[in-house]
């Protein structure tokens, strides 16, 4: 994807970060690393039941951001 890369700052409960980061470790990932993969197959298997997701050349989110 063109453009600058994106932040985002989350907040998440004790037990849920300590899982995330024993399965990062686990797969050899960092804890950003782990959270981009789960993401990537969250929306490939999101368009594979629904379809590509057409992302505009000028991201119209950015401009509320």
């Amino acid at each position: 994807m063109a453009g600058k890369d994106k932040h985002l700052g989350i907040f998440i409960d004790r037990e849920l970060h300590y899982k995330l980061h024993y399965i990062s470790r686990y797969e050899g990932r960092s804890a950003s690393g782990e959270i981009l993969y789960l993401l990537r197959q969250a929306i490939a298997e999101f368009e594979k039941n629904h379809g590509n997701i057409d992302v505009p050349k000028e991201n119209t989110a950015d401009k509320q951001s």
